[in-house]
């Protein structure tokens, strides 16, 4: 779904994660992708995972080597990619992320892991708490920042008091600078 204004462009959520993938949760984030950034957005089915990511020494799989894999197997269309697991992320300064993107580039990743709860991966919690994780991975590689605007989805999260408080879309503000930045030719689309 491209709206006037934007150029056409390609979204793909790829699951990663251990566990097989559940469709309904995937399906239901393409379509909240879609809505915010105004682009098609298509679930594909990748058969590798990336082997080098997990940590032994801290049980967990670093996010960045997962980028790193992710860049690795960009499509030739230009298309973003936004990875979705189950397994545990970390950067080696931090206790654990959400997520990361690579600001302005194509690839981010996105784990459910600590954003389930115990009603499971498709209660309206979960699916909410991963469409706005997703959303702000995915508006990094649109060159969005930190924003300081309390509801907006690019608003840091580091508890998930923090991802439940903040809403699923971008404010006002992050909406002109990215729609300023892909038509301006600002941001590769």
């Amino acid at each position: 779904m491209e709206r006037a204004g934007l150029p056409a462009s390609l979204v793909r959520l790829w699951w990663i994660g251990e566990a097989p993938p559940d469709p309904r949760p995937l399906e239901d984030l393409a379509a909240h992708v879609s809505r915010v950034f105004e682009r098609t957005v298509r679930v594909d089915t990748v058969p590798e995972r990336p082997g080098d990511a997990y940590d032994a020494r801290r049980r967990q799989f670093s996010s960045g080597r997962i980028l790193q894999w992710l860049v690795g197997r960009l499509p030739e269309d230009g298309s973003k990619v936004l990875g979705v697991t189950d397994v545990d992320l970390f950067m080696p300064v931090l206790t654990f992320v959400y997520g990361e993107a690579q600001l302005g580039g194509r690839a981010a990743v996105v784990s459910m892991a600590r954003l389930l709860d115990e009603r499971g991966p498709r209660s309206a919690v979960v699916v909410a708490r991963l469409a706005k994780e997703a959303v702000h991975e995915l508006g990094h590689t649109f060159g969005l920042l930190h924003c300081e605007t309390n509801p907006c989805v690019m608003s840091r999260s580091s508890n998930l008091v923090q991802v439940d408080r903040k809403g699923t879309t971008l404010c006002h503000d992050c909406q002109v600078r990215y729609r300023d930045a892909v038509v301006g030719g600002g941001i590769e689309p």
